[in-house]
């Protein structure tokens, strides 16, 4: 239980914390100004969480075009099934989020913001519709802009991988 850091932290460039917070700034952005003009609800709040691993933490696996888009499509799929076959009751919640869960790891596209996803579609009761919106299009959006903003450094590229 007693840990000790046997390593010191990696030092993190000013240059790097100004990319990952254009990439933030700019994947919600697109996201918020989407659901702004074409008055649609496209912002998730699981969508916070994967800009944080997108554009802080590219090079992990759970950040990968793969494992963003094809994490919250699966979990926004268990959430509605979850939905409509057994509501939104506490227990419905958590199986929601257990369905999701497996399904990720299954489909090897484990997301962790997609549990969240999965939350969402219970609690708030949504149909087959939210999988493509606002599921699909704000996690195409999220890459889309991850994909432009980590290869303005050297020391980025992404994706590392696309399948």
């Amino acid at each position: 239980m007693r840990g000790c850091r046997c390593q010191n932290l990696p030092k993190i460039s000013i240059g790097e914390v100004l990319i990952s917070a254009l990439g933030s700034l700019l994947g919600l952005g697109l996201v918020g100004l989407l659901s702004e003009l074409y008055q649609l609800p496209l912002l998730l709040p699981s969508f916070g969480a994967s800009a944080v691993l997108l554009y802080a933490a590219c090079h992990v696996p759970m950040a990968q075009p793969r494992n963003v888009i094809g994490g919250h499509l699966v979990s926004a799929l268990a959430g509605v099934l979850v939905y409509q076959f057994f509501g939104d009751g506490w227990w419905a919640l958590a199986l929601g989020v257990t369905l999701a869960v497996t399904a990720m790891v299954l489909t090897h596209t484990l997301h962790p913001p997609g549990g969240a996803t999965a939350f969402v579609a219970v609690y708030n009761g949504q149909d087959f519709n939210f999988i493509l919106l606002p599921v699909g299009i704000g996690a195409l959006c999220l890459v889309f802009i991850a994909i432009i903003v980590n290869n303005l450094s050297k020391n980025r590229k992404y994706p590392d991988y696309w399948y």
